[in-house]
């Protein structure tokens, strides 16, 4: 947890009660001694933003930080990162390629295209914070889950293949 802060170079002493709060702050106090290995992916995750966090930083840049866990941790983890927004209020860039992950975390949606990559929309997400999961089963969010996927032209395709079923 305290890595950023010896490759800063930052007061060990200074961080470490920051970096025990931290740990209290994403529920991991009592495994401050352990290894990552002894650690499950999701807490793994929350010990990265504890990292991340230590040494207060104006904002956080997360490049798919959930995508190798599995669907009942990555929503876990949406609402813990939503938590920790919420104490913190810190500006978060949030890298993803899951439109419902993205609409349930952020407050504004960049679409981004293809090589090269430039901005294609800018969604302004408005629903209303804390957001329970429950909020992806409402018409709201569906509308801008399909709004996002429009943009992708994904209705029923796949990198340009056209996918069909047969009965």
């Amino acid at each position: 947890m305290l890595l950023p802060v010896d490759v800063q170079r930052l007061s060990r002493e200074r961080h470490h009660q920051t970096g025990v709060d931290l740990l209290a702050l994403v529920g991991l106090k009592v495994f401050e001694r352990k290894y990552p290995w002894e650690l499950s992916g999701g807490m793994q995750q929350r010990v990265a933003i504890t990292r991340a966090l230590v040494h207060d930083p104006a904002m956080l840049l997360m490049d798919e930080p959930f995508r190798a866990l599995d669907a009942m941790t990555r929503e876990h983890m949406n609402l813990e990162l939503q938590r920790i927004w919420l104490e913190r209020r810190k500006t978060v860039l949030f890298i993803t390629h899951s439109i419902p992950e993205a609409v349930f975390l952020a407050d504004r949606v960049l679409v981004m295209t293809a090589q090269p990559g430039r901005l294609l929309d800018d969604v302004r997400v408005k629903l209303p914070r804390p957001r329970p999961l429950d909020v992806m089963n409402t018409p709201e969010f569906g509308a801008y889950a399909r709004h996002i996927r429009h943009l992708f032209n994904v209705q029923g395709r796949i990198e340009g293949l056209q996918v069909t079923g047969t009965p």
